[in-house]
């Protein structure tokens, strides 16, 4: 423990003292039977005694006078006159007190404790003791956290505090004799990290001074809150932070140098959070108002009222002043006045000797001061309850029956001739080993002012706060306004209740924001910064395919094969589908085409069939014409069954359908061209060549070639067959729904076999060429076959680098444009003669040579 509160207040048991009372300047004491000794922050310096912000320490002076103090030392007095004039509470002892001034500081607070619990009271001679000095026998109530000399140089001293809220002082094994009616900060911390995650402020600065109160404080807020802190503030002022909520863990004195420094630097709009030491402070207002507008603390709970406290309070005159330095100082402050011949030698300056004489018709109701308001009575009621928690004990001391004590061999201790170590052990007895482990029960349980104050197993009391607004009123004034409270002894969910629609803000009637990172909306994750607090991250939109649904998520979720994220990226929705279909103008426009080229191909037909008698059409082998006009129509028909949506059954009919009735094509062109050649050798003298290659062995080799055809396609239907084939890999968005090939070495065997016959037949049309030109359409072939070998050569590269219904339209402008090659290159020259040019369709003009 170190110089975090430099105050205290020590109610020492000093045991028979009959010493009348002495009034001196820094002491009040009271004798009776058993003496409360206490010390009292009386007066406090207005500089801290932290060094900050780059100034230079500056002498430590005590020129200010607590009024708030005063009220807690009258408290203590009224207390002890209360359990005096009692007839059920320690009816055979009476309590005294023994009261100093700690000046808000360590080495002074030391000072007078090592004082009060050695037995040197300062006054030399005047004193009467018996026995050993006053202090020999003593037990102490502390007011806030003692360093750590101070408890063990009277750790064989009962304590009990009422202001000291460390939870380091819950460790009974290192602060055996310490109680308090002052709740740990384990509680407090507790109730201030549920109230930053109520308002949901992750980015707060915690301001506290090198001290085990502060130390410990923001440890345990660390642990609760899962959060990362500012600790100073001029990170917070300077950088331009974005924690607009400050936590602070400082002392009133501390405080003020902070609040200054922030005036300093004109910084406005900060929603201060106060901890229980300055929660209710009300001296703060009148300097800093503007600051501390808007301010949320957990106070201490208050009764709402002390019975008799107000005019014990209010009794005070100007003759009190010349009895009690202390009295003397507060009565000139209030009326900046001067009481004559009091002892208050304090504030004995120029401008207070310039001062006039009080009158003595001054009226402490008549002004306002902290000493005389009771409408807060936090602290205030802390202290009452503390010497009410050792009358009780002295009385259950007084109960025990010989024999059945604590004590060795059952004995009891005497209240009138009591030892520290035995309250200290009355109120902390039946320990018992279990399990290597110490469980102490503290037995002293009352009520008073209709409140049961027990303890814990570390002697704390049973946490309530109060939770506090500083609200700003019409006239200027401070109204501690009571929005909420937090009871520790209430489950998670309940133990805290606010009422929001009361509070005051500093800026406007919003909840401020105090965040590092605004949350990441759904379709982001976060992104922690790297060597920054994790409440400090980017918002990354979720990669492609993933989505996330929920605020500030840590990580984005896939989604499935079939589904895929919206725009926003929050959910997933169903893919879209895409294949070639009837509906879109890509598909109707080969549908269109398909259907005129085979209407093409069949009104051709029905030109040669009403003309078959014309030696055009008997002169090109017009049965195998007649077929290729069939096939061709086929060819352009088979286009419609790679348009739609793709089946199981129409993959297996598409690719054998196409690869067979292409084959039929070009076998009938085949063996037109061997006709030709055959034809012409036939001229030659002794040749019978046209005996071996008649209409059945050309219907024969048509058969022959296709039925190769079908061998390959019947194979690769019972083996690997086509399938329907949804493909997600190409396009994430979609689900393209094609035909897979089942086997790619069948589909590129079909295909390469209808290229080796169309190489033949390129082959033998080549040759033929020369032949005389009105009777021969080699010629024609061999433009056809240029053309067929073009677009499917042109046709490899553009499919295996689509996809999806542009593949397949590839396939289909494949097979149409092939199909109108053919058609248009062999039948076209032969129709334009039918139709448009009749009187060359004779003999004689087929006998000419071209």
């Amino acid at each position: 423990l170190d110089s975090f509160v430099a105050c205290y207040i020590h109610f020492f048991v000093l045991n028979k003292l009959y010493i009348p009372i002495d009034l001196m300047k820094n002491i009040i004491y009271k004798k009776g039977d058993v003496v409360l000794g206490g010390l009292f922050p009386l007066h406090y310096s207005p500089v801290s005694s932290v060094t900050s912000f780059q100034r230079e320490p500056q002498q430590t002076t005590y020129e200010y006078f607590s009024a708030r103090a005063l009220r807690w030392m009258e408290t203590m007095m009224f207390a002890v006159k209360e359990i005096n004039q009692r007839r059920d509470l320690l009816p055979h002892l009476t309590l005294g007190f023994h009261i100093r001034d700690s000046c808000d500081h360590v080495p002074v607070s030391l000072r007078g404790s090592l004082l009060l619990v050695n037995g040197h009271p300062e006054w030399g001679a005047d004193y009467r003791g018996a026995g050993q000095g006053p202090g020999s026998d003593c037990a102490a109530v502390r007011r806030a956290v003692s360093p750590s000399a101070l408890l063990t140089c009277c750790s064989l001293f009962f304590q009990v505090s009422y202001f000291a809220s460390c939870s380091c002082l819950s460790d009974q094994k290192q602060f055996p004799t310490f109680m308090r009616t002052m709740p740990s900060d384990a509680f407090q911390i507790r109730a201030l990290a549920r109230l930053v995650r109520y308002f949901h402020w992750t980015w707060v600065g915690v301001i506290g001074v090198e001290s085990d109160y502060a130390r410990f404080a923001i440890q345990l807020f660390l642990q609760e809150s899962h959060m990362i802190i500012h600790v100073v503030i001029l990170v917070i002022v300077t950088q331009g932070s974005s924690s607009r909520v400050l936590l602070n863990f400082s002392g009133e004195s501390e405080l003020r140098s902070i609040l200054r420094e922030c005036l300093h630097r004109n910084v406005t709009g900060l929603q201060l959070i106060a901890s229980e030491a300055w929660a209710t402070s009300k001296s703060l207002w009148r300097e800093f108002g503007g600051l501390l507008t808007g301010t949320l603390g957990f106070g201490i709970r208050k009764a709402d009222v002390i019975p008799g406290l107000k005019d014990f309070l209010t009794r005070l005159g100007p003759s009190h002043g010349r009895q009690s330095a202390f009295l003397a100082e507060f009565w000139e402050e209030t009326f900046n006045c001067r009481v004559n011949d009091s002892l208050n030698t304090h504030t004995h300056s120029v401008s207070y000797l310039d001062r006039e004489p009080c009158s003595g018709r001054e009226v402490l109701g008549d002004v306002y001061t902290p000493f005389a308001d009771v409408s807060q009575l936090r602290v205030s009621y802390n202290v009452y309850k503390a010497v009410y928690l050792i009358a009780h004990a002295l009385q259950d001391m007084t109960n025990c029956v010989a024999g059945q004590g604590p004590f060795i061999n059952g004995t009891c201790g005497d209240p009138k001739h009591v030892k520290p170590w035995q309250v200290s052990l009355w109120l902390k007895i039946l320990c018992s080993l279990l399990l290597n482990r110490c469980h102490c029960l503290f037995l002293v349980k009352f009520s008073t002012l209709g409140e049961e104050v027990s303890f814990d197993h570390n002697g704390d009391p049973i946490a309530s706060y109060d939770l506090m607004n500083w609200q700003r009123g019409q006239d200027g004034s401070l109204r501690l306004v009571k929005v909420g409270f937090y009871d520790a002894s209430l489950a998670d969910g309940r133990d805290l209740v606010i009422n929001e629609s009361v509070i005051q803000w500093p800026v406007g009637k919003q909840v401020p924001r105090s965040v590092c990172s605004e949350s990441c909306p759904p379709g982001t994750r976060v992104a922690r910064k790297k060597g920054e607090p994790v409440c400090c991250f980017d918002c990354i939109p979720c990669a492609e395919g993933e989505v996330s649904n929920q605020t500030d998520s840590l990580n984005c979720i896939r989604c499935s094969d079939v589904t895929w994220p919206n725009e926003a990226r929050d959910h997933c929705v169903p893919k879209t589908i895409e294949f070639l279909s009837y509906q879109e103008s890509m598909g109707v426009v080969l549908c269109v085409v398909s259907i005129l080229g085979a209407c093409a191909s069949l009104s051709v037909l029905a030109v040669f069939v009403a003309n078959r008698h014309t030696p055009i059409v008997r002169g090109n082998n017009m049965e195998l014409s007649f077929l290729l006009l069939l096939f061709l129509s086929i060819c352009f028909l088979i286009g419609l069954l790679f348009i739609g949506e793709p089946s199981d059954w129409l993959c297996r009919i598409r690719y054998p359908a196409f690869g067979v009735s292409f084959a039929l094509c070009i076998s009938c062109l085949l063996a037109k061209t061997m006709v030709v050649l055959m034809a012409f050798r036939a001229t030659l003298p002794g040749s019978d060549v046209m005996r071996w290659f008649g209409p059945a062995q050309q219907r024969a080799s048509v058969v022959l070639c296709t039925a190769v055809q079908g061998l390959i396609c019947l194979i690769w239907l019972l083996t690997r067959p086509p399938y329907t084939n949804l493909n997600t890999g190409h396009i994430s968005s979609v689900i393209i729904i094609d035909c897979a090939m089942g086997s790619e070495v069948a589909f590129w065997c079909v295909l390469g076999y209808i290229g080796l016959l169309a190489c033949m037949c390129f082959i033998l049309a080549f040759l033929a060429r020369k032949l005389p030109d009105n009777f021969n359409e080699a010629k024609f072939i061999t433009f056809s076959m240029l053309i067929f070998f073009a677009v499917w050569i042109t046709f490899i590269p553009v499919y295996v680098s689509t996809a999806g219904k542009y593949t397949v339209a590839v396939h289909v402008f494949a097979i149409l444009a092939s199909a109108f090659g053919l058609l248009v290159c062999i039948f076209a020259p032969k129709c334009y003669i039918v139709v448009l040019r009749p009187e060359k369709n004779s003999r004689k003009h087929m006998m000419l040579k071209g």
